[in-house]
C-alpha cells in the first residue's frame, strides 16, 4: 500500500494547504530577492558608467599632456575631457531614475504570505473544532 491510500481527506487537505502557504513564501522569497538583485545591477551600472567617465577623462588629460605638440591629440584630448564628464552626469541621470523605479515598486509589494499563514491557521482550526 502507498503513502496516497494511507492518507486521510482531512490529512491530504491539510498536507496541501501547508504547501500552498509554503509556494507562497518561496515565490515572496525569490521576489524579495530579485528585488535586491535589480538594485545590485543598477549600481553596477552607474560603477560602470564611471570607470568609463574616469578613463574618458584621464585619457583625453594623458593624449594633451604626452603629445603636447600635436594639435591632433590635443584635439582628441579636448573631446575626450567633456565626454568622460557627460557621461559620468548620464549615468549618475540613469541610476538616480531607475533606483527611484524600483523604490516605487519595492513600495507598492506587499507580502502576502503572514496573512495566508493565518488564514491557513483559522482554517485548521475551525475544522479541528468541528
Amino acid at each position: 500500500m502507498g503513502l496516497r491510500t494511507m492518507l486521510t481527506k482531512r490529512a491530504k487537505k491539510k498536507i496541501e494547504q501547508e504547501l500552498r502557504v509554503k509556494k507562497r513564501q518561496n515565490l515572496e522569497i525569490r521576489d524579495s530577492l530579485a528585488m535586491e538583485r535589480t538594485k545590485m545591477a543598477n549600481e553596477r551600472t552607474l560603477l560602470a558608467y564611471m570607470r568609463t567617465a574616469t578613463a574618458m577623462v584621464l585619457a583625453g588629460l594623458t593624449f594633451i599632456k604626452v603629445f603636447d605638440n600635436d594639435p591632433f591629440y590635443i584635439g582628441i584630448g579636448v573631446i575626450a575631457i567633456p565626454l568622460g564628464l557627460v557621461i559620468a552626469c548620464f549615468g549618475y541621470y540613469r541610476f538616480s531614475k531607475k533606483k527611484s523605479q524600483v523604490s516605487r515598486y519595492a513600495n507598492i509589494y506587499t507580502p502576502t504570505s503572514p496573512v495566508l499563514a493565518e488564514v491557513a491557521a483559522q482554517e485548521e482550526e475551525a475544522s479541528s473544532q468541528q
